[in-house]
């Protein structure tokens, strides 16, 4: 009994190695013949339909906001207040030289409360490179809502009794990265996620 497995097990091999090479298969990255991680943030498979190849791109880039207060709702807008908006004792904010939209929601005197967002261009590849790292080494929880790829994760203040945490969503070459301590407005990457992508 013993014999016939090793046999049949060497046999799979065999077929397993003239497969290999089939002049007609595939060598170099097809994701089908790879396995995807269960412990990745998604998969190219549950990020979009396998895309058809193509000489040119289907669809033009969308453009990145200009306008921190204008991507948010009224609701959100309200929860913030009268929070001061890209002061100028936190460095630079607003549009910088690549387009990429910095928006600090913070009073210059708090010690901690306040929020920082990124708007930015970041290819398919290295979003998902850097979600999954995030899933697989900082214990961040990922899903895919709103046709792109959300991960987050909260945890305490080191030094003051209050939560920090950081948002990611990636859709179509965009980033938007929120890192937050003791201000998070409800629905706020929900807003900018309708006003960026529609």
């Amino acid at each position: 009994m013993k014999a016939r497995h090793l046999t049949a097990a060497a046999a799979l091999v065999l077929v397993a190695a003239l497969t290999a090479c089939d002049p007609g298969s595939s060598g170099s990255g097809d994701a089908s013949s790879s396995p995807s991680p269960s412990t990745t943030a998604s998969s190219e498979e549950t990020m979009t339909p396998s895309p058809t190849p193509s000489a040119t791109p289907t669809t033009e880039p969308i453009a990145l906001p200009t306008d921190c207060r204008a991507i948010l709702s009224a609701d959100v807008l309200s929860q913030l207040g009268d929070t001061p908006l890209n002061d100028a004792a936190f460095g630079p904010s607003g549009v910088g030289a690549d387009g990429t939209l910095t928006c600090i929601w913070r009073y210059p005197q708090a010690d901690t409360t306040g929020l920082i967002t990124k708007i930015s261009y970041m290819n398919r590849g290295p979003a998902l490179e850097m979600l999954n790292a995030l899933a697989d080494n900082d214990g961040f929880s990922c899903f895919t809502p709103d046709g792109g790829t959300r991960c987050e994760k909260t945890w305490a203040n080191a030094q003051y009794p209050v939560t920090d945490g950081r948002t990611l969503f990636w859709r179509d070459d965009i980033l938007i990265d929120t890192n937050y301590s003791n201000l998070a407005p409800t629905g706020y990457t929900a807003s900018i996620i309708a006003s960026v992508f529609g």
